[in-house]
């Protein structure tokens, strides 16, 4: 391997996220320790460096061109992650030293230059393993924070779903939570969508039922909900930064669920009133609309008020 694909190697061992897993940050580790192509890891140093220097090094000795601007990203995207991991210190000749001064340097912790320089020996993954010890892995640690800001939902089938943060999937959480339980309390949740894994909640069985494709790439709305008894088809929009149900998205719909016989309810959901007057002109007719900062209230676009049958 070339000494940019070992420093990837390395990175990954010491348990950088995969964003840190680049070229940009092999070649900004083999500046930090003057590793040039064709020297051993063992000769490995530790000096301290700006990141002018650092760009001037790997144009020199790996003829990488990055310009100037390009300073930015490698102090937020890699040294400060590097930092974070125990692998950098920054000033280390003055820490009082501003990280914005044109002299901020940065050197490699001794605990990471004990396992660069024995790369490649036997001794190295017991350096690997008393600095993940010591250190944590930070992919670890980013997960954890990541996960801990999931926002969970008991599905009616007793199960849980974990929605990624955001605003788009906080809305979908409460179309589950409050406008469900409020407006078709006997519905299953046949399809819930995630805008990190689109494909979050499925009901293959019950879609195979009703006769409706789905695919990695599917055109369905963020959550769809089936009432048996009833049979009909709730199609939920969540209304955050795409578009309400139009009717253009209800003709393409039509289309995708033509072999499906249940009736269809389609409804836009909007976190607000403010999020709601922003897309009112493309709100098809013959729909609904929740607004989930009142949620016991629907607002209907000239058609049958479809959810009033319930509870009779």
């Amino acid at each position: 391997m070339s000494k940019v694909d070992e420093g990837v190697a390395i990175l990954k061992a010491m348990g950088m996220p995969r964003a840190q897993q680049n070229e940009r940050s092999a070649l900004t580790l083999l500046a930090m320790v003057d590793m040039k192509e064709d020297s051993p890891w063992s000769q490995a140093k530790q000096r301290t460096i700006r990141i002018h220097d650092i760009l001037l090094f790997i144009q020199e000795h790996y003829g990488r061109q990055y310009a100037e601007n390009t300073r930015e990203t490698i102090r937020r995207q890699t040294l400060h992650q590097f930092e974070q991991a125990g692998i950098a210190v920054r000033n280390p000749d003055d820490p009082v030293r501003p990280t914005n001064s044109p002299l901020t340097v940065y050197a490699a912790t001794d605990e990471a230059l004990a396992i660069i320089r024995k790369y490649g020996t036997h001794e190295c993954e017991r350096a690997l393993q008393e600095f993940v010890e010591g250190k944590g892995r930070l992919v670890d640690r980013y997960e954890k924070r990541k996960n801990k800001h999931l926002i969970s939902v008991d599905m009616p089938d007793g199960s849980l779903v974990k929605f990624s943060p955001g605003k788009h999937n906080e809305l979908q959480a409460r179309i589950i939570k409050e406008f469900r339980p409020r407006f078709c309390p006997d519905t299953k949740v046949v399809y819930v969508g995630d805008t990190a894994k689109k494909l979050l909640y499925v009901d293959d069985g019950l879609l195979k039922e009703l006769k409706i494709p789905i695919t990695e790439h599917d055109k369905l709305p963020d959550v769809v909900l089936y009432d048996r008894q009833k049979d009909r088809l709730v199609l939920i929009e969540a209304v955050t930064a795409h578009g309400p149900l139009s009717s253009k998205r209800q003709i393409e719909l039509e289309k995708t669920l033509e072999r499906c016989r249940a009736r269809r309810i389609y409804v836009s959901a909007f976190p607000d009133f403010r999020e709601f007057k922003r897309h009112i002109d493309n709100i098809a007719w013959e729909t609904e609309v929740w607004i989930a900062s009142n949620p016991d209230h629907m607002i209907h676009f000239n058609g049958p008020k479809f959810f009033t049958v319930y509870g009779e």
